[in-house]
């Protein structure tokens, strides 16, 4: 198969790989887990075998093995033409998707601090599709370049002028790719053009953001200089008391725990003291355990919070779109966040929202609902992959 587009999402511990033909079509996907330990594996869904990792396999051994199970499957069989990285933190110097080379390998060093967990391994998956396709186009698409039209009443934190000046500490926003992905298919859906289009786009996963965008472009959003601040999300805290540091340094938890604490012990998990996994926490609520109930409630409270402050940020509102793993598929998340804003007019269709929106255009509000409800199901990668067959010129050059 010729003529096609390679997408790469390095995690920290995992490698989502999608294959695109020149129509943005996409034609294959591959994803890889546990890297770096001992059962590393990769799959590729629809094919009954798995992809055989070495133990301890790292990102580029990932990579490679799921490079030649696509040519053994005839669906690489030419060297793509254009590869696109998604990179959470391109900090403000990236405003759009960017053509690879020293000078953007080098600013995306620079950026590791604001995302330590992030930038890192995206350099990996940089470095190891280069080593393999040493002639293609590499393509950098930023988390955080849909949000830098933010005004800087909105980016800007109550802190010396000199953070901001001298450090660059202001919000970002990430989950850029998805909320822009967002607003393009709500105007489609609508009927409307992407830059006469106001919505309020929740991303919610693992990870959850929530993005105010204002005629087809980001004006306020959740997440901050890391994508830690916010909503409560998978294991992570969200929105904190800043003094929470002071008081547990009393307790003896050093700054190496805290951090732990917040990313990979809250949130969810930490309040259900039993899962991540909104499906699983739900079943718990259903036979009786409180702590997951309590974990939902907290959930879905933020949420609905946020979503009246993103209102502070628009005009007109077109409508409420929902999207991610728990946004698409969580009827319970969706129905209990909306019961906290009948004051602002929201109100849902109960028969629709346990359709998740199918066959009405993604619609599940009531009519009476003030404004629209929609359920999307996002595709990050097909974002990016557009972007970097853009930014590689390969469509200007066919």
């Amino acid at each position: 198969m010729e003529d096609t587009i390679l997408v790469i999402n390095c995690g920290s511990s995992s490698l989502k790989v999608a294959l695109f033909d020149l129509n943005l079509n996409q034609l294959t996907s591959a994803l890889a887990e546990r890297i770096g330990k001992e059962d590393a594996f990769a799959s590729i869904p629809g094919y009954s075998r798995d992809i055989p990792l070495q133990h301890g396999a790292g990102h580029r051994d990932a990579l490679q093995a799921i490079v030649s199970a696509f040519k053994e499957l005839n669906l690489l069989s030419s060297p793509p033409v254009a590869i696109g990285h998604r990179v959470v933190h391109g900090g403000e110097t990236f405003r759009e998707a960017a053509l690879i080379n020293d000078s953007v390998r080098r600013a995306i060093e620079d950026c590791a601090g604001l995302a330590p967990l992030h930038n890192p391994v995206n350099l990996m998956g940089i470095e190891a599709t280069t080593a393999l396709f040493p002639e293609v186009p590499q393509v950098a698409v930023f988390d955080t370049a849909f949000h830098q039209t933010l005004p800087r009443h909105a980016y800007l934190y109550a802190l010396p002028y000199r953070f901001y000046r001298d450090w660059g500490v202001r919000r970002y926003g990430f989950h850029g790719t998805s909320h822009n992905f967002m607003v393009t298919e709500a105007a489609r859906l609508l009927g409307k053009q992407p830059n006469e289009t106001s919505i309020i786009s929740a991303h919610l996963g693992n990870g959850c953001s929530i993005t105010a965008i204002r005629d087809g472009i980001s004006v306020d959003t959740s997440m901050g200089l890391t994508p830690l601040e916010g909503l409560v999300m998978g294991t992570r805290s969200g929105d904190i008391d800043p003094g929470l540091f002071d008081f547990l340094k009393t307790k003896e938890i050093s700054a190496e725990d805290l951090h732990r604490i917040l990313n990979n012990e809250s949130g969810l998990l930490g309040l259900s003291e039993k899962t991540n996994d909104m499906r699983a926490l739900s079943e718990l609520a259903d036979q009786g355990h409180e702590p997951s109930l309590v974990a939902i409630e907290v959930f879905c409270f933020r949420l609905a919070r946020y979503i009246s402050a993103m209102m502070a940020s628009l005009s007109e509102l077109d409508a409420l779109v929902f999207t991610g793993g728990i946004g698409e598929n969580s009827t319970l998340v969706r129905a209990k966040t909306l019961s906290h804003l009948n004051l602002a007019g929201f109100a849902i269709e109960t028969s629709l929202n346990h359709q998740h929106g199918k066959n009405t255009n993604g619609r599940i509000e009531r009519e009476d609902s003030r404004f629209k409800v929609m359920v999307i199901p996002t595709n990050e990668e097909r974002v990016i992959a557009t972007e970097a067959l853009e930014a590689s010129g390969t469509i200007r050059q066919r």
